[in-house]
């Protein structure tokens, strides 16, 4: 297995409020763990939730001896759901804030996800598929049949997600499982990318030629060079079958 995990500021935005973490070693019982996520608020609010969700989650999964990746994920996302709440409340600085999250676990042909929000998980085969749905306003008119994607109401609104961690008391995380093959691609991404690039040209730069490293940094650049909107995040990781990293 290897990895690659980046994140850039863009073009019009002054603080970066994504925040990632790719390991390929094991953190506690899990053999790797994969998390980004994509803050909200005001000032400093964004930044600070989106930080401090990573790294909750990355304390309880490192001190966690259980080793069924939804129980854990599920019970640190409610522990750092609460924890970002209450603090939300204690500083009028960090009042509404919230975060993204799209995180993933690999045991050996298994990839399992958690998400709450609109940032994304794709799975890259023969196709780009996105595995993950996102909790949106514009993605709930859809399933209902009032609006279509990539409409000028579409277009205008789809910055406005429906749920997030810390923003409320209570959340509920969305879980995924695949089955994966030798030479996939799993791309985690905040829509700092996904608005900026289309899916066909994530799939081209994702099948091409190149290094992960060359492959994410491709990516990011050209999120900037379509107008660097809001801040990118991407992790990039392919899997070699039995789930070991590469030396």
């Amino acid at each position: 297995m290897q990895a690659y995990a980046l994140t850039d500021i863009g073009r019009r935005r002054h603080i970066n409020q994504d925040y990632i973490y790719a390991s390929t070693k094991a953190v506690g019982a899990f053999p790797n763990l994969f998390i980004l996520a994509d803050g909200m608020g005001g000032h400093r609010a964004g930044d600070f939730a989106s930080r401090y969700l990573v790294e909750t989650l990355v304390g309880y999964v490192s001190k966690n001896t259980v080793d069924e990746p939804v129980k854990v994920m599920n019970n640190a996302i409610m522990l750092s759901n609460a924890m970002i709440y209450h603090k939300s409340l204690e500083d009028e600085e960090l009042m509404g804030m919230g975060s993204t999250l799209v995180a993933a676990v690999i045991e050996k042909d298994l990839l399992t996800v958690a998400n709450v929000g609109d940032s994304r998980l794709y799975l890259v085969r023969d196709d780009i598929i996105q595995i993950t749905k996102d909790h949106s306003y514009v993605q709930e008119m859809i399933d209902k049949g009032l609006m279509k994607k990539g409409s000028e109401e579409y277009l205008s609104k789809k910055k406005y997600i429906t749920r997030a961690v810390g923003s409320e008391e209570e959340v509920r995380a969305d879980y995924f499982e695949v089955e994966l093959e030798d030479g996939d691609y799993i791309l985690l991404c905040s829509d700092g990318l996904t608005n900026m690039v289309d899916d066909d040209r994530i799939l081209s730069v994702i099948s091409g030629n190149g290094s992960i490293e060359y492959k994410v940094r491709t990516l990011i650049a050209d999120a900037n060079r379509n107008g660097g909107m809001d801040n990118i995040a991407v992790i990039l990781i392919r899997y070699t079958e039995g789930g070991e990293e590469d030396d």
